[in-house]
């Protein structure tokens, strides 16, 4: 039975990363790169705004679960400032469903440092292709157990889903087995962190289509995370500093404010507008049902809202400067109005 285990770790490493210097910077170490494109469908049914790249990272030997394998290890490089880094196992054939499962668990289990070795040799290449560069500790991991050949009638896909030996209830079970899209002969189930696919040609549109959702996601949270510091930042800044009435502070924090908006409003605008489902039915509903399954639209409405604050924040601290600044322009230009009057009587006298 031809079947591969692919775990995906997904690493927020920048702002934006430009993938044309990706290419090249790849190129002039004379490895080859790869734009990513759906092969079922035509490229006007989904649009990239800008195609993440694939690097190939080699085959490397690897103990999982106490068992060896020779893992394909890919990275997938996103202009949203993601890397996902790929392990592709690829089991024997005559692989049974206990060790399968054996093999599900002790994926779910791989240590992060397993993935970051391959992350910071990606980063030592394509660096100077980051902007504000920084691996910022939010990380995204998921895993598709994908199938070319028929799944064994007798295998439960429940427990490889949920990576969980423990039996559950039926309607655990019915909840994860509901999330089923099929196109043709193929069969996707789909949770929140992993999936099986069933397609016999071999084709990776669905695992690529749910890595790229993952990296809209994992941005998400990293943006949703920036404006909370942000927000805390702001009150902290007021509450200290309307003591003291710095109204440097206040000019400064201002300027801070809406300098983070207006980032953050065009970096998620690229997230949001970032992959683009027109036409296809399928993938419109595979994609549009694991957003759901990852709450992404939660994510959404928290930074909308927290936007929101920082918008009010700014308001109150531009009222405060140019309320300040009105009154030092009021006292410049009585004490102003007051030589002169001094100048004039003086001259007055003089006469």
């Amino acid at each position: 039975m031809q079947t591969n285990v692919i775990a995906y770790r997904l690493f927020d490493v920048a702002n934006e990363i430009n993938l044309d210097n990706v290419q090249a910077l790849w190129h002039s170490h004379n490895k080859l790169t790869s734009r990513l494109r759906f092969d079922r469908i035509s490229t006007k049914s989904i649009t990239f705004h800008d195609p993440p790249v694939l690097v190939e990272l080699g085959f490397h030997e690897m103990n999982i679960g106490g068992r060896d394998y020779l893992v394909e290890v890919k990275a997938r490089i996103q202009d949203l400032g993601v890397i996902c880094i790929l392990f592709n196992i690829q089991p024997e054939e005559d692989i049974t469903y206990q060790e399968y499962l054996d093999l599900a668990l002790a994926v779910e289990e791989m240590p992060d440092e397993d993935f970051r070795h391959f992350l910071d040799i990606t980063m030592e290449t394509i660096g100077p292709a980051c902007t504000s560069q920084n691996i910022s500790g939010y990380v995204e991991d998921f895993v598709v157990y994908y199938f070319k050949d028929p799944i064994p009638e007798d295998w439960d896909i429940v427990p490889i889903l949920l990576k969980e030996r423990e039996p559950v209830n039926e309607e655990s079970r019915r909840e994860t087995l509901a999330n089923r899209f099929s196109y043709s002969d193929d069969v996707t189930w789909l949770t929140w962190d992993s999936a099986v696919v069933y397609d016999p040609t071999g084709i990776m549109d669905v695992p690529d289509l749910l890595e790229f959702a993952n990296a809209q996601y994992l941005e998400l949270r990293y943006y949703d995370n920036l404006l909370n510091h942000a927000i805390d930042k702001t009150y902290d800044v007021i509450e200290e500093k309307k003591k003291l009435k710095d109204i440097g502070m206040f000019r400064k924090m201002r300027d801070e404010l809406l300098e983070t908006m207006a980032d953050v409003s065009s970096l998620t605008s690229n997230i949001t507008n970032a992959l683009l489902v027109t036409e296809d039915i399928f993938y419109a509903r595979v994609y549009t049902r694991y957003m759901q399954l990852l709450r992404a639209s939660v994510w959404q409405e928290n930074i909308e809202r927290k936007m929101q604050v920082l918008q009010r924040c700014y308001n109150m601290l531009n009222e405060t400067v140019t309320s300040h600044h009105l009154e030092q322009m009021r006292k410049y230009s009585i004490s102003l109005l007051t030589i002169i009057m001094f100048i004039l009587l003086g001259i007055a006298i003089f006469k």
